[in-house]
């Protein structure tokens, strides 16, 4: 009996490949969306479920159970409305941040109507990576998960600095440089242009440096400054008085 020749470049014996060798597909991002509105909870679950890099794991219509869920699904972002029953977006994103554990804490993204909703500053100090307006277009709903599922936290720059300023304007706080110390003057100035809601080729441009270098630098100032990401950063800057709204420059 013969046996059936092999294909070209096939090999006929034991495969001793390790897990390693084997590509592996990247795991969707996980996904909560928490909005005390039933049709609009649906409708962002059902339009983030067509994708095939997302996966939908839990729903939530306040606050609290936003926690809950997040706590017992490990999502990598959650879509969080501000305006909630018993326990609001600001409480819950504040909550999921301070929570202890091997896992890291899922990335917020706050919903909100309007674009300089009071609320949503207060969400971006209590630990949210961004936020959107709840008129966004589903292409950029998309785009803004991932990007926040990544890791680059700061969603649209523009608005966002735009939102940081006006409320820093008008709810001014004691300038802490001394939380500051620890940065060298060019991290210093690395924060400062973040503030101004530059990407990395932006401040490669700007620096007169490559973007590995620009990585290294946003990577000290957010480790020395104990910030999980960008938005952070950026509220850290107004906070501080480094960054003074309207001036544009320095304090």
């Amino acid at each position: 009996m013969t046996t059936p020749e092999a294909a070209p470049g096939a090999t006929t014996g034991p495969d001793t490949r390790t897990a390693a060798d084997v590509p592996t597909e990247p795991h969707p991002v996980r996904i909560v969306v928490a909005d005390d509105h039933e049709v609009v909870r649906a409708g962002y679950a059902g339009l983030l479920a067509t994708q095939p890099d997302f996966t939908v794991v839990g729903t939530a219509r306040d606050g609290a159970e936003a926690v809950r869920v997040c706590r017992e699904q490990r999502p990598d972002v959650v879509l969080m409305d501000v305006r909630m029953p018993v326990s609001d977006g600001i409480q819950a994103t504040a909550e999921l941040m301070g929570d202890a554990g091997p896992a890291q804490p899922p990335r917020v993204l706050i919903l909100t109507t309007f674009d300089l909703d009071e609320h949503v500053y207060d969400a971006l100090i209590a630990g949210a990576s961004g936020f959107l307006l709840k008129d966004v277009t589903a292409e950029r709903l998309f785009d803004a998960v991932r990007v926040v599922a990544a890791g680059e936290a700061l969603l649209a720059p523009g608005v966002t600095r735009r939102l940081i300023a006006e409320f820093a304007r008008l709810k001014p706080r004691a300038p802490r440089r001394d939380a500051l110390a620890v940065l060298t003057p060019r991290e210093s100035e690395v924060l400062r242009l973040l503030a101004e809601g530059l990407s990395n080729p932006e401040l490669a441009g700007r620096l007169h440096v490559g973007e590995e270098t620009v990585k290294t630098h946003v990577s000290r100032v957010l480790s020395k400054l104990g910030l999980r990401d960008r938005t952070q950063a950026v509220v850290m800057a107004y906070e501080t008085g480094l960054v003074v709204p309207g001036a544009g420059s320095s304090a």
